[in-house]
């Protein structure tokens, strides 16, 4: 009895870790909801941060993977304002939230949000001016060919923005990568995330970091050989 008081706590929080593990990789109900909610709002300062070292046209067609709760969709409508901005999550409570949070441009056309996964993009090749890519990549299942569906979906001179809030050799890199493996997540140096876009066919490959706050944002080009067709 002594035996089964101790292990049944142990086992509710191995149990709650890898639940919440879980929501973060792939929100589900009401408590995905509150995820998205948190991330959204945490995330905003880092999101605007990232985008400043990209140009961003009115006239422009964008995607957002792993658009979440909707916060950088709608950020980046605000920038396209005579394009259009599509955005995709490979959770069904992410692009229902996402909806709601862009609704009215949903209903004006020039927002468009998807149920799907970065490994298999519903668009044609050479749709988008640019990609971005929030707080997301760690969770890829094949981060190699994943940027090459990105890439495929990209215009020639086209660009793909990663941008996120941890890196290997950041100030806090032990404890986070001690949560990174917890969430199955890829946790990449500066040259990891270099090689990783010059390894899926990106050209002119930039990477800024705020050290402080331990922010990186990758920045990678498709050339106009990348867009020839063979």
């Amino acid at each position: 009895m002594q035996t089964l008081r101790t292990i049944v706590p142990i086992l509710m929080a191995i149990v709650l870790v890898v639940y919440m593990v879980n929501q973060c990789r792939k929100p589900r109900g009401w408590l995905g909801r509150f995820f998205l909610w948190e991330m959204g709002g945490r995330h905003s300062d880092l999101t605007d941060w990232g985008l400043s070292h990209v140009a961003i046209e009115r006239h422009h067609t964008i995607l957002d993977v792993g658009c979440g709760g909707g916060k950088t969709v709608s950020k980046l409508a605000l920038l396209a304002t005579e394009g259009k901005v599509c955005g995709v999550d490979y959770s069904a409570a992410s692009v229902a939230s996402s909806r709601r949070t862009n609704r009215h441009e949903l209903s004006n056309g020039r927002v468009k949000i998807q149920h799907a996964s970065v490994s298999q993009l519903p668009f044609a090749d050479s749709t988008f001016d640019l990609v971005t890519a929030v707080e997301t990549h760690y969770y890829w299942p094949d981060l190699v060919a994943d940027m090459r569906e990105i890439l495929r979906v990209l215009k020639p001179q086209g660009k793909l923005v990663l941008i996120a809030e941890a890196y290997k050799r950041g100030r806090f890199h032990q404890p986070t990568g001690v949560a990174m493996r917890l969430l199955r997540a890829s946790y990449l140096t500066v040259n990891e995330h270099r090689d990783l876009l010059v390894t899926a066919g990106f050209a002119d490959v930039e990477i800024f970091e705020d050290r402080r706050k331990t922010w990186i944002c990758v920045i990678g080009r498709k050339s106009d050989k990348n867009g020839e067709k063979e």
